[in-house]
């Protein structure tokens, strides 16, 4: 069964990037937020093996969710994505418990690298 992942960015064409990147690779994304707060209702709807991340976001940023999400599950798998330059919000974002990051301008093999380490 192909791991379902939730995708969230506040940025439409960013979340298609990376849903195509992922589908062609086996991988199901079967939900999309566009904010932290959507992120954390979908998360409890549905579950996924895999959260991938924008950490600024409007309504509730990445860093806020990652928290949301690993309180309610601790054993959450979420990777965030940033742009250069954000180096002090990622190591945060790590330490709120995210496995991993990836930066924008994606780059479709560090993605699935980053995906395969956290869900295989």
């Amino acid at each position: 069964m192909a791991k379902k992942v939730l995708i969230v960015d506040d940025a439409a064409f960013m979340r298609m990037m990376i849903k195509d990147i992922l589908t062609k690779n086996g991988y199901e994304v079967s939900a999309e937020a566009e904010n932290g707060l959507k992120a954390v209702e979908k998360y409890k709807e549905d579950k996924p093996d895999l959260v991938i991340m924008d950490i600024t976001m409007p309504e509730m940023d990445g860093i806020e969710s990652v928290k949301k999400i690993k309180s309610m599950d601790p054993n959450a798998n979420i990777i965030m994505c940033s742009a250069m330059g954000q180096q002090a919000m990622v190591i945060e974002a790590i330490q709120a418990g995210a496995k991993d990051f990836i930066v924008k301008p994606f780059q479709a093999d560090r993605v699935i690298e980053a995906v395969k380490k956290a869900v295989g």
